[in-house]
């Protein structure tokens, strides 16, 4: 039997598998993130520089422990994990500042200023606002400013998957299909940038602190002796390239045609396609690449999207997160079981989930209308998973008319996929089939099929697709409810954004 082990690491938890060319999870160890992350000030979002090592160190290990007799059946080790996690090493790999998460929203001031043609060029193409924002939010550019120490010290500036690649292999090196963030490189071409590249300003790294490059299925290296000490893995065994948490999931939901879309209900909630094109989803913002060679992974994301769960527990669900730990249980599902007793379109409250700005909406807020006194906690609930559903459903319909293509069938992965009910206001809203695979780990799933067909056990990612990702259960959509969501969705949800967008940008003011 030839088993991989995959180490998926998320924001709140770090998880080792042995899997299967069947598909099947045999053994796994998971380490809670107790605390995902510290806040030095405000906005901020970090975490101790040898905190991800040390957790995957700890679960490879409790993995060798938990299932002895398989150890040496591991063929490969493969690595997934959260995009735009930012790390300074110096010439040996060792971190030099905490890392700096994904979820980070510091601006950096005092940047080098835009020159006279940059300026003009990103004017031209309506992005200067965007561009600005971009060079405020770029973790590189923030050290730059106001850690030149680090910054001076810094000999590759990684993401956290190439600082694993390292602590791994011994080599300064990450997957094309891992470097989705705020770094100078081109998706697109799946290279770095050049230096003549507009968008080369944005990022302002030297090409001497950038890694190698491989693309997903590629040999990274070996496991190195040190490697091998620390995590139990068996020296020499190779190390294959993946790619990011989401696009790993997209394939372990075996997304691989644009005829099926992805949904994950993470931390971020996301909606993905597989092209073998290249199409931007939204103006200037780039289609990831994906694991799948000669493709493209185009998304549209909620940046606080199942965060707004674990925010709604904080803020409104003491009641219920105190039963549920008396009951060994968790608050959402309790929390999940009422939501039948609220109807479709929560009496015409409705939620807009845009509680942290982007690219396209630098300026967006999250808002919550139509309350009356016949509103619960509940209803707010419920609102919420409907409010993040419309927006991905108004990310698909982008998708689609930007593909030009109808997707037929929906995936869906993440801490939300696990609810029925929660899959099941999704297929009515949607007007789509919901489908569920046979494990909620597709992101594990997904990087392990990419070592699969680079071990040959299957000749391609159909092959694995047909052979590893099983349909568990599928929920078929009320298109009764159907029709209501779609008016909601029109006549309410989406001129909400336009209509109170110059209210936005004065709570901007508001300090």
């Amino acid at each position: 039997m030839q088993l991989v082990l995959t180490f998926d690491i998320g924001t709140q938890s770090t998880r080792a598998m042995l899997i299967n060319s069947k598909g099947d999870i045999l053994c796994k160890a998971k380490k809670e993130h107790v605390k995902p992350y510290f806040s030095k000030n405000p906005g901020w979002a970090e975490q101790e520089s040898d905190f991800y090592w040390k957790n995957l160190c700890e679960v490879s290990l409790k993995l060798k422990e938990k299932s002895a007799e398989l150890w040496d059946d591991i063929v490969a080790v493969t690595c997934t994990c959260i995009r735009d996690t930012c790390v300074c090493v110096d010439k040996d790999g060792n971190a030099l500042r905490d890392v700096i998460l994904w979820l980070d929203k510091r601006e950096a001031e005092g940047l080098k200023p835009l020159t006279a043609i940059e300026k003009l060029s990103f004017t031209a193409i309506g992005m200067l606002e965007a561009v600005k924002l971009q060079r405020k939010v770029s973790a590189c550019n923030w050290i730059k400013v106001n850690e030149p120490e680090i910054w001076a010290k810094t000999y590759k500036f990684l993401f956290l998957s190439g600082f694993f690649m390292y602590h791994l292999s011994g080599k300064f090196i990450d997957s094309t299909a891992s470097l989705i963030g705020h770094i100078p490189f081109d998706c697109k071409t799946k290279k770095w940038m050049k230096k003549k590249n507009i968008k080369r300003c944005i990022f302002d790294i030297d090409d001497s602190k950038l890694c190698d490059l491989v693309d997903p299925g590629d040999l990274v290296g070996l496991i190195t002796e040190k490697a091998s000490e620390q995590t139990g893995i068996k020296v020499g065994l190779p190390i294959i390239a993946t790619g990011s948490d989401k696009g790993c999931g997209t394939l372990g939901l075996s997304c691989s045609k644009p005829e099926k879309a992805a949904i994950s209900f993470g931390t971020t909630a996301t909606i993905q396609l597989t092209t073998n094109y290249y199409m931007e989803p939204l103006p200037f913002i780039p289609a990831y690449p994906s694991v799948v060679k000669n493709s493209y992974n185009p998304e549209v994301q909620i940046y606080r999207g199942y965060w707004l769960i674990s925010w709604f527990k904080r803020e409104f669900a003491a009641k219920e997160a105190e039963e549920a730990m008396q009951r060994g249980i968790k608050a959402e599902k309790l929390l999940d079981k009422r939501l039948k007793e609220i109807k479709p379109g929560c009496n015409g409250l409705v939620f807009q989930p845009y509680f942290t700005p982007g690219v396209v909406m630098p300026k967006a807020r999250g808002a919550i209308i139509g309350f009356s006194d016949e509103h619960t906690r509940q209803h707010i609930y419920r609102a919420i998973i409907e409010g993040i559903n419309f927006a991905l459903m108004d990310g698909l319909y982008t998708l689609q008319r930007r593909a030009k293509i109808k997707v037929k069938y929906l995936y869906v992965a993440g801490g939300g996929s696990q609810s029925d009910e929660i899959c099941q206001i999704t297929a009515n809203m949607f007007g789509l089939p919901v489908r569920r695979i046979q494990t909620y780990e597709a992101s594990g799933l997904g990087s392990s099929m990419v070592a699969f067909v680079s071990k040959g056990v299957f000749k391609d990612i159909d092959e694995a697709i047909k052979e590893m990702v099983h349909i568990k259960d599928e929920f078929i959509p009320d298109m009764d409810e159907h029709a209501i969501y779609k008016k909601l969705f029109s006549e309410i949800f989406d001129k909400i954004f336009n209509k109170l967008f110059p209210l936005y940008k004065k709570s901007y003011e508001i300090k």
